[in-house]
């Protein structure tokens, strides 16, 4: 994997054309997800985005496309105006994104540092920085007063939420896909967690593509796109407040 991986104010092109497309990835939860129609959206650099629609509504296939997990059976997936299958799916999940599952996905046997300092060391960075930059990620996600030498079964769902959030950072990748991020979550942690990732994108201008079912959690983001039967009804800007803009994601859904 070669090239410059700064970006600037671009935007991140993702078109699909027609059949319905099954996931082969075996981490994603949801392996068989349709989406029966065209698709063409931009998801503009540096901004939070949701993704709602039902069960079966193409959210999660999306969301994959995006991380290069599944391909297209027509159109293609762009980053910059470069499509993914000529970047290549590795080097496009090792430079470009990151994914939070909703399952968390750790590695069991890695402890907390261990599991942050394991994207950096596949970009084979120094191992000293590498630690440094992990104890770092953890304090930003609220967990430096927890033991990094705890595996990851010893933390609560939502701690091990924030693991991952710090993982996903852990690789400089300028876009992140959260696949439910707070669906195994009870209220209280699902709150935490969304925090941390409003902070990322404030802080950090990561560009965030969220799937979620959950109006409180989509009313965070400044962009949602209504999916339905594989199309996107309806696309909604954050524009005079969160509350105001819960009530309009609220009369959205139901039509969904």
């Amino acid at each position: 994997c070669t090239g410059d991986s700064k970006w600037a104010d671009l935007l991140e092109t993702v078109a699909f054309n027609g059949l319905p497309a099954a996931i082969s990835d075996d981490m994603w939860a949801h392996q068989y997800d349709q989406m029966s129609n065209q698709i063409s959206c931009d998801f503009e650099a540096g901004k939070f985005y949701a993704i709602v629609g039902q069960s079966g509504s193409g959210k999660s296939t999306l969301l994959s496309m995006l991380a290069g997990l599944g391909t297209p059976d027509e159109g293609e997936v762009l980053f910059k105006g470069k499509s993914v299958k000529e970047i290549g799916s590795e080097c496009h999940r090792r430079e470009n994104v990151s994914v939070i599952y909703q399952a968390f996905n750790l590695f069991p046997t890695l402890n907390l540092l261990e599991n942050i300092m394991y994207p950096m060391q596949i970009q084979k960075g120094p191992k000293v920085e590498a630690k440094s930059r992990a104890e770092g990620l953890l304090g930003l996600v609220g967990l430096g007063d927890v033991n990094p030498r705890k595996l990851p079964a010893m933390l609560s769902g939502g701690q091990q939420q924030r693991v991952a959030i710090a993982r996903a950072l852990a690789s400089s990748a300028p876009v992140i896909l959260a696949d439910e991020p707070t669906g195994n979550l009870d209220s209280k942690s699902g709150k935490i967690v969304i925090e941390a990732l409003n902070r990322i994108y404030q802080e950090y201008k990561k560009t965030i593509v969220m799937v979620t079912h959950d109006p409180q959690v989509a009313s965070n983001c400044s962009r949602i796109l209504f999916l339905k039967d594989g199309v996107i009804l309806d696309v909604l800007e954050q524009k005079q407040g969160q509350e105001q803009f819960y009530q309009q994601i609220l009369g959205r859904m139901a039509d969904l």
